[in-house]
C-alpha cells in the first residue's frame, strides 16, 4: 500500500495517492493515519525536486552504507574502554567519508546537482512549489 505512493508519475499524483493511503488507513488504524498525515510534508519532500532526481533525493542508501561501515569498524574492536574511544573511531570513519566526498566520490556529483538546479528553475516550481527543499 505505501509503495504505491512512490510509484506515481508526478508530484501531484504522489500527493493524491498519499492522501488516499491515509484515507484507507483511517478506519482500522486511526493513529497511523494521523501520524502519516502529519508526516506527509517530510515524507514527500522529494517531490519538490524534478522527477529525474527523485530516487537520489529520497534514497537513504548513502546513510545506510555509512551506518554499516561504522558498525563493521566498531564490531572489530568489540568493547571500547571509554566513551571517547568510540567517538574517536566514529569520527575517523566520518572524516574518511568526508574526504571521499571532497575527492569527487559524491553520491550526487556537482554536475548532477547543477542539472537538478537548472531543471527546477526551468519548470518554474511546478513540482510542488509550496514544499520547497530547505536542506
Amino acid at each position: 500500500m505505501f509503495q504505491t505512493i512512490f510509484q506515481q508519475p508526478d508530484a501531484q499524483s504522489t500527493w493524491a495517492q498519499a492522501r488516499k493511503v491515509v484515507d484507507l488507513l483511517e478506519p482500522k488504524f486511526p493513529q497511523v493515519a494521523a501520524y502519516l498525515e502529519e508526516s506527509l510534508d517530510e515524507v514527500l519532500a522529494f517531490t519538490a525536486a524534478p522527477k529525474p532526481v527523485w530516487k537520489k533525493v529520497w534514497s537513504n542508501n548513502p546513510t545506510e552504507r555509512l551506518n554499516r561501515e561504522i558498525r563493521r569498524r566498531t564490531d572489530v574492536v568489540g568493547i571500547f574502554p571509554n566513551r571517547e574511544s568510540i567517538i574517536r573511531l566514529v569520527g575517523a570513519v566520518l572524516a574518511e567519508q568526508h574526504d571521499d566526498w571532497i575527492q569527487q566520490k559524491r553520491y550526487m556529483s556537482l554536475s548532477a546537482l547543477e542539472h537538478t538546479k537548472h531543471l527546477m528553475h526551468q519548470t518554474g516550481g511546478e513540482h510542488g512549489d509550496h514544499h520547497q527543499l530547505t536542506a
